[in-house]
C-alpha cells in the first residue's frame, strides 16, 4: 500500500499534503493516562491499522476514545477511504448512514456493535513499535477524508464532504487563532470528535499544528479538572457553553489555562466574563458550521462583533448568508442573518429558521431563549417552535431546568421580559435538556422530551424538521 494517495482524476487535482504538518517524530501527539504517544509512533500505528481495514469506500467512525478515533480516522484516510461522521452514534442512526452509503462499514473501539458490518480496532493497537524513522504519509489534497452530518437541531442531518486540502487550510487558521502554530500546547476537549467542532479542534488541530490532545472526553466538572491536571502547561480547554456553565456551578478549581474555546451554542457575555474571572483565561468563542468549519471568532465577555478569519468573505442574502473562502469548492449558504461591519467584522441577527413574526411583531428563538436563561433560578432551558397544527399554526414551546421554580413563576418572569404573543405554551420543567455530546439540542429530541411530559407535538408525523 502506498503512503501517497493520488487524486482520482486530473481535473481539479490538488497537490498532496502530509498527514502531520510537523515532521518531529518525538513530539507528543496524544496524551494518555499511561503516558504520551509520540507523533512517530502514532503514524506507524495508523499505517499498520490501515493495512488491516476491510475493503470499502466509507467507514462510520464510532470510536469513543479520542486516541482510538484519531487512529481510526487516519487509518481510514491512509487506506484511501472516507470517514462518515453521523450526528448520532445510536444504532438506528448508524444503520441509516450505512444504508445511504452501500459497501460501507462501521469502525469502533467497543467490543461489539449491534449493527453489521463492524470492525473493531485491535487492542493494543497494531504497529506500536517506534516510528521514529518512518516516512511521513502524503494525502492527496482533493481526497474526501470525512463526510460530516449536521446535528439535526434545525432539520434532518445533511452530509457535508470535506477534502484534505480544505480541512488543512481551515486548521491552519485555527492554529493561528489559538497560538499553536509554533508552540507545544496541551488541549483537553469535552466535545466528541464526531462533531465538526470537535473534529476541528481535537483531531485536525493536533495533526496540523504543535498541539497535543488528551485522549479522553471528560463530561463532569471533576473529570474535566482531572484531565487538565494530566496535561502539561500551557493548556487550552475546548468546550461548550453548557459545560462552561456546569463548571462554574460546580465551583471547581482548574489548573492554569492559556485559553478556553467554546462553540455549538450562543455564549452569554456575563457567563463568559464570569468564566474569565474564575479561571484566569480568555474565553474565545468561535463561529462556524458543519458546512463551513470555523470562519470567525470573538471575545464573548466583551460582547464584541465577530471577526472573520483571514480570507473569509460574507455576502448577505435574503434567505441567509453566502460564505466565500479560498479553500471552498464553491460559496456556501448559511441560514444565519448577519449585519456587516467595517474591518471584516459582523453581527449576528439570528437564523433564518429562528426568526418569528406573530401578530405583526418580530422576535427570534435565540433571543427568547436568552431571556429564559436570564431568569434567576433557571439552570438551563430552550424555546423552540412546534410543527404546524391542523389550523396551520406553529406554537412556541419551552423546556426548562429550574428545580426551585414552578412553571407559573417562570411564565410570570417571562411575561415581564417579552411580548405576551411570544410566551411559550406549553412550558414544561424537566430534569435535564436532551443535549447530545456536543451540547446541541436535536429537534427530534426536544419533541420527544415534550411528548414525554404528556404534550402532543403537533404535526410530528408530517415533518422531521
Amino acid at each position: 500500500m502506498s503512503a501517497v494517495f493520488q487524486p482520482t482524476s486530473e481535473a481539479g487535482a490538488l497537490h498532496a499534503l502530509p498527514l502531520l504538518a510537523l515532521r518531529d517524530p518525538q513530539r507528543p501527539l496524544i496524551l494518555r493516562a499511561d503516558g504520551p504517544v509520540s507523533a512517530g509512533d502514532f503514524v506507524a500505528q495508523a499505517l499498520a491499522l490501515a493495512a488491516q481495514l476491510p475493503a470499502g469506500r466509507h467507514a462510520v467512525n464510532l470510536c469513543e476514545d479520542r486516541y482510538q478515533f484519531l487512529l481510526a480516522f487516519c487509518a481510514v484516510v491512509l487506506a484511501g477511504q472516507t470517514n462518515l461522521l453521523p450526528a448520532s452514534r445510536a444504532a438506528l442512526a448508524v444503520a441509516d448512514v450505512l444504508q445511504a452509503y452501500p459497501g460501507s462499514y462501521a469502525i469502533g473501539d467497543r467490543p461489539e456493535f449491534a449493527i453489521a458490518p463492524y470492525f473493531r480496532i485491535p487492542a493494543p493497537a497494531a504497529g506500536a513499535a517506534a516510528g521514529a524513522d518512518i516516512s511521513m504519509p502524503q494525502i492527496a489534497g482533493n481526497h474526501v477524508v470525512a463526510i460530516g452530518f449536521t446535528s439535526g437541531s434545525t432539520g434532518v442531518p445533511k452530509p457535508n464532504a470535506k477534502t484534505w486540502a480544505s480541512v488543512c487550510a481551515s486548521s491552519a487558521l485555527n492554529a493561528v487563532l489559538l497560538g499553536v502554530d509554533g508552540e507545544q500546547v496541551s488541549i483537553v476537549a469535552t466535545v466528541p470528535p464526531q462533531h465538526m467542532y470537535g473534529l476541528e479542534m481535537s483531531v485536525l488541530l493536533p495533526l496540523r499544528s504543535c498541539a497535543a490532545i488528551h485522549s479522553g472526553q471528560p463530561f463532569f466538572p471533576a473529570d474535566i479538572a482531572q484531565a487538565l491536571s494530566e496535561t502539561a502547561a500551557p493548556r487550552i480547554l475546548v468546550t461548550t457553553p453548557f459545560h462552561l456553565r456546569t463548571l462554574l456551578q460546580a465551583d471547581i478549581a482548574l489548573p492554569p489555562l492559556r485559553a478556553i474555546v467554546t462553540a455549538t451554542a450562543p455564549l452569554d457575555a456575563e457567563l463568559a466574563a464570569t468564566a474569565e474571572r474564575r479561571f484566569g483565561a480568555p474565553v474565545n468563542e468561535v463561529f462556524g458550521s458543519t458546512e463551513t468549519c470555523v470562519i470567525a471568532q470573538r471575545r464573548a465577555s466583551r460582547d464584541e462583533p465577530w471577526q472573520l478569519y483571514p480570507g473569509i468573505e460574507l455576502q448577505p442574502q435574503p434567505d441567509g448568508t453566502l460564505v466565500h473562502a479560498p479553500h471552498f469548492a464553491a460559496p456556501t449558504l448559511l441560514q444565519d442573518i448577519v449585519e456587516l461591519l467595517p474591518d471584516k467584522r459582523f453581527v449576528l441577527r439570528g437564523r433564518n429558521s429562528d426568526l418569528l413574526e406573530i401578530a405583526g411583531k418580530r422576535a427570534s428563538l435565540a433571543d427568547l431563549t436568552r431571556q429564559l436563561l436570564g431568569i434567576e433560578g433557571v439552570a438551563d432551558g430552550v424555546v423552540f417552535q412546534l410543527d404546524a397544527d391542523e389550523r396551520g399554526l406553529r406554537r412556541l414551546a419551552a423546556l426548562v431546568v429550574a428545580p426551585d421554580l414552578d412553571e407559573a413563576r417562570i411564565i410570570a418572569a417571562l411575561r415581564a421580559a417579552i411580548d405576551p404573543v411570544f410566551l411559550p405554551r406549553p412550558l414544561r420543567r424537566v430534569d435535564a435538556l436532551p443535549r447530545n455530546g456536543a451540547g446541541k439540542l436535536p429537534r427530534e429530541a426536544l419533541l420527544g422530551a415534550l411528548v414525554g411530559r404528556g404534550e402532543k407535538a403537533e404535526g410530528r408525523g408530517k415533518s422531521r424538521i
